[in-house]
């Protein structure tokens, strides 16, 4: 594509924006009207920099992305989606299949094992995942090893994570040397969740035809997590060690919790048919299945790894990729989801029904779960007794207890709350601001921005790798990383495993 089309295409979509159409600029002329002084003003349609320099807006970057594909449900899309940028297609979609069920389900098997030899061979050409563990480190269920890393591969001819972040945003982004580019669903034009196959060996109700998750379980949470509660924290993981069920969750939890928490916690089990895990022959599954429940990827109101894609944004091909977050001390938090302001559990547990942001799939027969706001209500009720983990090295104001924190573990805590600049976002006893920030990651790339996005809590944090929002970072030793560079921190070798050291401790 040569830049005439771009700039054509940049043009097109800023009238687009405007509501002009080329027959509206004629109209007022033809019909003889006087023409409107505000909307001739919108209609003036300036070259970018001249954009840029009239309203600030700064580097332009709908003149390096590409158009998006044309990607009907089921075909093939990039990797590297962050190239393309703004409108295509509709904001709406359909219960229909594009072919009869059994080419669909034949299309998508036959297809299955390139598509993933392809996913394979672009993780493995941006990340080395060795599989070798920090010694000494588990998670909180006590077996599940913490990963160390980085894993993300240092762009050829850079001889070192320092010799890297030595170089200018410019630069890196010149010579494309940043490791740390989003990533995309393997599948993004059907996109919907894709679990690990820890998870899919247990429920093979929810292995699908066309794609698996990217991620090698050894990166990925326990499973299945422990569960903690903050009316009892003198039992420790109350889940025993076992997945929670719509079977157990009666004999785990009687005598713990109100009939209202059970009535919650009964819902966030119960499977409700979604987008593409449900009875009809809109599905992913090769068997029609019940579909999915929160706690399918919420697991013991933790996470299991799963990933989805955003609700919050169309095209389908511009929605970010969302690891599960956990629901540990959602109870503290006062925004919930990544990119929208939902200020209550309840309100979350009402929302999240359309999981796809999709509710035009309701004509064809799928429905949304529709549950009363009593028990969304109720189901808020359950979620918010989710507590942290244990963090016996943390005072009651959220500092290392210098009696039982060691000598690394002090100096990461004082890098986090100085020159790393990390408690500028986190603080508190969930480690978040409750805010939404841009990093502007765009610097490093010529990629479509991404926007703000929500501080993440830190508290737990060696429980849910990958990191950030679509996992781009799959250990911590890979966030110090990422955020040594975009936000340009200068920190050495040891600082930065003095870092991770203190984030262990969280």
């Amino acid at each position: 594509m040569n830049a005439t089309h771009l700039r054509t295409l940049t043009v097109g979509a800023v009238m687009f924006a405007s509501g002009l159409m080329l027959a509206e600029l004629a109209a007022p002329q033809q019909n003889g009207g006087t023409p409107d002084p505000y909307m001739l003003q919108t209609r003036a349609i300036r070259a970018p920099a001249e954009r840029e320099t009239e309203f600030g807006l700064g580097p332009s970057h709908i003149d390096n992305l590409m158009p998006y594909p044309p990607a009907g449900k089921g075909a093939r899309t990039p990797f590297d989606l962050w190239r393309y940028g703004g409108y295509a297609g509709s904001s709406f979609t359909t219960a229909d299949l594009p072919m009869p069920f059994n080419e669909w389900l034949a299309m998508n098997r036959d297809r299955k094992p390139e598509l993933m030899a392809d996913v394979r061979a672009y993780m493995d050409s941006r990340f080395d995942f060795h599989g070798r563990a920090i010694p000494g480190v588990l998670m909180s269920g006590g077996w599940k090893p913490v990963m160390a890393g980085p894993v993300a591969r240092l762009p050829e001819g850079v001889a070192s994570w320092e010799a890297l972040s030595a170089l200018s945003a410019d630069e890196i982004r010149e010579r494309e040397l940043f490791p740390y580019l989003p990533l995309a669903h393997p599948l993004q034009s059907t996109a919907h969740m894709v679990f690990p196959q820890s998870w899919v060996t247990a429920h093979p109700e929810h292995a699908r035809i066309d794609v698996d998750l990217d991620i090698p379980d050894p990166y990925l949470p326990e499973l299945p997590p422990p569960l903690f509660l903050s009316t009892h924290k003198e039992l420790a993981d109350v889940s025993r060690g076992q997945e929670i069920t719509i079977g157990n969750y009666f004999e785990i939890f009687n005598g713990l919790l109100t009939p209202e928490q059970m009535e919650g916690l009964k819902e966030l089990l119960n499977p409700v048919p979604t987008t593409w895990f449900n009875y009809t022959t809109h599905r992913v599954t090769q068997e029609p299945s019940q579909g999915v429940s929160c706690l399918a990827c919420h697991v013991n109101g933790h996470t299991n790894g799963a990933i989805e894609l955003g609700p919050d944004a169309r095209p389908n091909l511009s929605r970010l990729r969302l690891d599960t977050p956990t629901l540990r001390g959602n109870f503290n938090l006062m925004q919930l989801s990544s990119k929208r302001s939902i200020r209550s559990l309840d309100h979350f547990a009402e929302v999240e029904e359309y999981f796809d942001g999709a509710a035009g799939t309701m004509g064809g027969g799928i429905g949304p779960a529709a549950r009363q706001r009593q028990l969304t209500n109720r189901m808020g009720d359950f979620m918010a007794l989710v507590d942290y983990p244990p963090a016996p090295k943390l005072t009651p104001l959220s500092r290392l207890n210098p009696a039982l924190a060691t000598e690394q573990e002090l100096r990461g805590e004082a890098l986090f709350h100085g020159k790393a600049a990390c408690a500028s976002c986190h603080y508190g006893p969930g480690f978040t601001d409750d805010y939404l920030h841009d990093l502007r990651v765009e610097r490093f790339y010529a990629g479509r921005p991404e926007g703000p996005i929500k501080t993440f809590p830190l508290r737990g944090i060696k429980d849910s790798p990958p990191y950030l929002h679509d996992g781009r970072l799959p250990t911590l030793h890979d966030v110090v990383e990422f955020f040594n560079l975009v936000l340009e921190l200068d920190l050495t070798r040891p600082e930065k495993e003095d870092l991770v050291a203190y984030m262990l401790c969280l």
